[in-house]
C-alpha cells in the first residue's frame, strides 16, 4: 500500500519544497496539501503515515497544535517544519512528541537526512534536546477542553464569557479552572496564562512572509 503524506503549510512556494523533498524519500507517495490546520485534520481523518506540520497557520499559533494532534494519534509521527529557529522551541516539540523538527532554512538535503531519519522510524533535531521542561509536561497533561479553556483564559475572557464561548454552565468552567491551576501548579489565572506560554513561538525575528 503506497505511504500517505500528508503537507500542512499555508505557503504554497514552500509546500512545493517539501513535496519535492518527500517524494525523493518515499517516491511513491500519494501526498497531500493542506493550507491550514482544519484542512490537515480533514486529511488525517481519511489515514496519514507521516505528517508535516507548519507551526503558525491562519488557524493555528504555536506548539497548541502539535500537543492536540499528539493526543488524537499517538502514534502518527509528526515532523514539525517552522521558521522558528530557537533552541528551546526545538527542545518543546521534541518534548511534546514530534518526530523531527526541520527549520524552514535547512537546504533541501538536510530536509531529506531529517524526512529519512522518520521513515526509518527514528528522531531527528537540529540539535540535542536539553532538560525536559516541567511546565510543558504539566500543560500536556491537561485535558482538550481544559487546554480551550486556559486559551482563553489567555485571552482574558471573564469565567461567564468562557462559559457562553464554550455553551457550557458557568459552574463546569469553575470546576475545569480549578482543575488547571492544580494541574499546572499554579494558584492564580495569571499564573495560568504565564505558564501557557511556554506553547507560544516566537516569529518576531523571522522576515514577513515565513513562518
Amino acid at each position: 500500500m503506497r505511504e500517505r503524506i500528508i503537507i500542512a503549510d499555508d505557503h504554497p512556494l514552500f509546500r512545493t519544497a517539501l513535496v519535492h523533498a518527500v517524494s525523493r524519500v518515499w517516491p511513491q507517495a500519494e501526498v497531500i496539501e493542506c493550507a491550514s490546520a482544519a484542512q490537515a485534520r480533514a486529511a488525517l481523518e481519511k489515514g496519514c503515515d507521516t505528517l508535516l506540520l507548519d507551526l503558525h497557520m491562519e488557524d493555528s499559533h504555536g506548539l497548541s497544535v502539535l500537543m492536540d494532534l499528539r493526543q488524537e494519534y499517538p502514534a502518527l509521527p509528526i515532523v514539525i517544519v517552522s521558521a522558528s529557529e530557537e533552541s528551546r522551541v526545538f527542545q518543546a516539540a521534541s518534548q511534546l512528541g514530534a518526530a523531527a523538527f526541520v527549520p524552514k532554512s535547512a537546504g533541501l538535503d538536510e530536509m531529506r537526512q531529517a524526512l529519512g531519519a522518520v521513515r526509518d522510524g527514528d528522531s531527528w533535531f537540529p540539535e540535542a534536546a536539553g532538560n525536559e521542561d516541567a511546565d510543558l509536561q504539566r500543560i500536556a497533561s491537561l485535558t482538550p477542553a481544559q487546554r480551550r479553556i486556559l486559551a482563553l483564559i489567555r485571552e482574558g475572557l471573564l469565567n461567564k464569557q468562557i462559559a457562553f464561548e464554550l455553551d457550557i454552565s458557568e459552574a463546569t468552567v469553575k470546576a475545569h479552572i480549578t482543575a488547571i491551576l492544580r494541574k499546572l501548579g499554579v494558584v492564580s489565572r495569571t499564573q495560568a496564562a504565564l505558564v501557557a506560554t511556554k506553547l507560544d513561538v516566537d516569529y518576531a525575528s523571522v522576515e514577513t512572509g515565513s513562518s
